[in-house]
């Protein structure tokens, strides 16, 4: 009997998808709820699983195609058996095309390249870079200007969605950025004289952004203008605390959100932001795990960024960027001493936040930053 596979029901505002990666062939066996294809929209990686254990019969859309919402991508023959038992190296494909390293996956995303034709030549048949780079699933235009060469790739449609939104940011908002650092000795300390329990108790690690995000959210408290986003021609002040932390993945920044943030602790902020971003790298957010979100916190220092203005994810009103510890000399109490000190930026929209009120707002967070306390007491 065969079964028909279809697109599922895209999300809401999402009006097509992209066939992006097959991982399956024709012919081979498949089992029921696996993974046949990855579509790729203009917000999130979506999974077509299989309905039916059987063998993929046919292929009706390949890479590259764009589809809607109900239509026919796939046939298979239910309940029937691979024709052949497929070959060693084949095998190894597959089976590498699911644990591609960081720097493949982000080729194989900028490419668009279906991995389930691509033979790895790395150590148990794992696929690398240049076997991904040989392949040639999307038009690259290649141009030899003298003796040197360019290369022209399409965009992804997330990496294009990315672009238009920051480009949309730019022209609609009066986005301004203020400054300020942060003196971090006593976060360190506590985090240094807690972590091992922390983790121990939690099953997670205590890192520095559950601090961060306490921090804003108390600010956030006294400053609602902050939270704020327009619509039209009327302020929203939102009466919760829906915070998004971007995650860096291959296709992109991504944005899930912790929701109301307020109510949760230390060890469940820290827990969530471990599973988007693990969620994140392997394509698996949904829309609503990126949906809404009144202020966003994004962490550049990972990457080594002394000091960057974060740009403002519309329609939010504030986001906050964080930036590398570094150790510098400051002086306290007269006395010149090393400290490890954060740059952090405010960037708002100047349309509804006044400069005042930024400054204060970040102003804020660095107090309660440096007698990490207060958190606590909420003071």
């Amino acid at each position: 009997m065969t079964i028909e596979v279809k697109v599922p029901m895209l999300p809401e505002s999402v009006a097509d998808a992209t066939i992006s990666t097959w991982h399956k062939k024709v012919g081979e066996a498949v089992s029921r709820d696996e993974n046949l294809v990855d579509l790729e929209t203009d917000k999130v990686m979506l999974e077509v699983p299989s309905p039916v254990d059987g063998v993929l019969k046919q292929i009706i859309k390949k890479s590259g195609d764009v589809v809607n919402a109900n239509e026919l991508v796939a046939i298979i023959e239910e309940g029937a058996q691979a024709t052949a038992a497929p070959a060693k190296a084949p095998e190894k494909t597959v089976a590498a095309a699911n644990n591609l390293s960081p720097s493949v996956r982000r080729v194989v995303a900028e490419r668009d390249i279906d991995v389930s034709g691509v033979k790895g030549t790395g150590k148990g048949g794992r696929i690398t870079k240049e076997n991904v780079l040989s392949a040639k699933s999307v038009p690259v235009v290649e141009e030899t200007i003298g003796e040197r060469i360019e290369k022209r790739v399409p965009m992804t449609r997330i990496r294009a969605r990315i672009a238009e939104r920051l480009l949309e940011v730019t022209q609609n908002t009066a986005m301004l950025t203020t400054f300020n650092e942060v003196n971090l000795q006593k976060v360190i300390e506590l985090r240094n004289k807690y972590k091992d329990k922390f983790e121990k108790s939690h099953n997670v690690r205590l890192g520095f952004m559950s601090f961060f995000v306490k921090a804003v959210v108390e600010a956030l408290k006294r400053f609602p203008a902050v939270n704020a986003s327009i619509d039209g021609s009327d302020i929203v002040y939102h009466g919760y605390f829906d915070i998004g932390v971007a995650v860096s993945t291959d296709r992109g920044l991504v944005v899930p959100v912790l929701r109301d943030a307020d109510k949760m602790s230390m060890a469940e902020i820290e827990g969530s932001i471990a599973d988007y971003a693990n969620k994140a790298r392997a394509g698996k957010l949904t829309l609503e795990e990126m949906q809404g979100g009144t202020f966003s916190i994004t962490n550049g220092g990972v990457f080594g960024s002394l000091l960057a203005t974060p740009i403002l994810n519309s329609p939010q009103s504030g986001i906050l960027g964080m930036h590398k510890i570094e150790e510098r000399p400051v002086v306290e109490d007269g006395q010149i001493v090393i400290r490890p000190m954060m740059y952090i930026a405010l960037s708002y929209d100047h349309r509804i936040i006044d400069g005042k009120e930024s400054v204060t707002f970040l102003v804020a967070v660095k107090e309660l930053l440096e007698d990490p306390a207060r958190l606590l007491l909420e003071i």
